[in-house]
């Protein structure tokens, strides 16, 4: 499929994929988006609640690597360690990541195509703060033996991947959080609360970011 690299108005690059009339991020802001909803409303909220020192992050979805990088500079600016591991099934290629502008906008060139080079299927050392695993797998197919703190939900919304939103995937999403572990994603329909609900989580739904009037945070409790 065509992927076509777009400005967004805080001046950071989304992709557009006109066959499946997607974008990888808001236009209103793709950093601005990415900042809103997993970090500050994810990992910040998890460090500001629970005072950890490590974290364990799943995220689905890597694709630009923007959550992954945005992750970086919030575990060097913070001094915690955090192991990620990201599912993605169609991977960016280098001709499409290598011109993606976040690095030079967060002055984090050499990370961000670290991250996007990184060997897929194995941990890899990107700091000594941060290490990835890129997994290219379905999420249905995904398996676990670790423990998450924190999960990003970052898929294409429902109407294009209806198969990631149903109760099935956050029962299984919910079995590999902790007890305290938070979900996080931009999708706050009905339908979508309803599923994360029947599945166990604690759902509240909080002020999205720009364009968007809600998002939802979800607590597996027990």
């Amino acid at each position: 499929m065509q992927k076509i690299i777009q400005i967004t108005e805080d001046g950071s690059h989304t992709i557009h994929v006109p066959e499946i009339g997607v974008t990888y991020h808001s236009f209103h802001g793709a950093i601005a988006e990415s900042m809103h909803v997993y970090i500050e409303a994810g990992l910040n909220y998890l460090l500001e609640t629970q005072k950890r020192s490590t974290l364990n992050i799943l995220e689905m979805g890597f694709g630009t690597g923007l959550n992954a990088l945005l992750s970086l500079q919030c575990a060097i600016k913070n001094s915690i360690s955090i192991k990620y591991t990201a599912i993605d099934s169609d991977p960016l290629n280098p001709s499409e990541y290598n011109v993606l502008n976040y690095g030079n906008l967060l002055q984090m060139s050499h990370e961000l195509l670290a991250l996007h080079d990184a060997e897929w299927n194995l941990s890899v050392r990107i700091h000594e703060l941060f290490s990835l695993e890129k997994q290219k797998i379905d999420l249905r197919n995904f398996e676990s033996s670790q423990q998450f703190q924190c999960v990003f939900f970052d898929a294409f919304s429902p109407v294009e991947q209806p198969e990631l939103w149903t109760t099935e995937i956050f029962q299984k999403l919910f079995a590999l959080l902790e007890p305290g572990g938070i979900l996080v994603t931009y999708c706050s329909k009905s339908a979508v609360r309803k599923a994360m609900q029947e599945a166990g989580f604690q759902v509240t739904k909080i002020p999205g970011p720009r364009g968007k009037r809600e998002m939802v945070r979800a607590i597996r409790l027990l």
